[in-house]
This record gives C-alpha cells, sequence and structure tokens, in this order.
C-alpha cells in the first residue's frame, strides 16, 4: 500500500510565501512523475506543477516564475516553493506521484494541504 502525505499548508497575506512538501511511503519500486494540483472551491482541479524523474519541470501559466518544483527521489519527496502569493491561489492543493510498486503502475494522490492567502 502506498500513502501520499502533504505538509506545510498554511495562511499567509499576499505576497508571502509558503513551502509544500509531500512524502511517499510504504511499497514503491519506482515513482515516475510527481506533481501538484490544485482546488479551490467550486472550481475543478487543476494541474499546477509537474516535474519528471529526470527532473524535466512543467507549470501552469499562472505560476511561472513564482513558484519552483523539485524532487528528492532518494527520500521519494516532492517540494512546491510558492513565492509572491496571491489570493487566487488560495486552495486545497494536492500532491500525486505514477507509482510503480511491483505489481501495478498507478497514480497516487496526498490528502490534501489547505493554502489561504489574504489580501
Amino acid at each position: 500500500q502506498v500513502q501520499l502525505v502533504e505538509s506545510g499548508g498554511g495562511l499567509v497575506q499576499a505576497g508571502g510565501s509558503l513551502r509544500l512538501s509531500c512524502r511517499a511511503s510504504g511499497t514503491i519500486f519506482s515513482i515516475n512523475g510527481m506533481g501538484w494540483y490544485r482546488q479551490a472551491p467550486g472550481e475543478q482541479r487543476g494541474l499546477v506543477a509537474s516535474i519528471s524523474y529526470n527532473n524535466s519541470p512543467r507549470y501552469a501559466d499562472s505560476v511561472k516564475g513564482r513558484f519552483t518544483i523539485s524532487r528528492d527521489n532518494a527520500k521519494n519527496m516532492i517540494y512546491l516553493q510558492m513565492n509572491d502569493l496571491k489570493p487566487e491561489d488560495t486552495a486545497v492543493y494536492y500532491c500525486y506521484a505514477e507509482i510503480n510498486n511491483g505489481w501495478r503502475l498507478g497514480t497516487d494522490w496526498g490528502q490534501g494541504t489547505q493554502v489561504t492567502v489574504s489580501s
């Protein structure tokens, strides 16, 4: 069984910074892509950033230049450094990982962490 646990969310003023972390644990043979989605109230979940196994990042246009995604393959962890936060960044942030645990390759999700940006 695989588990993803996020941390680092919270309340911050506009212009501030937060760093989200997510750790995958359990039976893991390898992890391919990892990333972050977010979902605001009344909206669909959307991709924020993703990163391949060889550290090639991809960002939503709305966060380019403000957010940085990174990963530590040795620790099965992924990070999202969020700078110059805006009220429209307020959402629940979910990490995901494409995990091969030896008998299946699937996408696993964390439980989500709330990020609230006040104006």
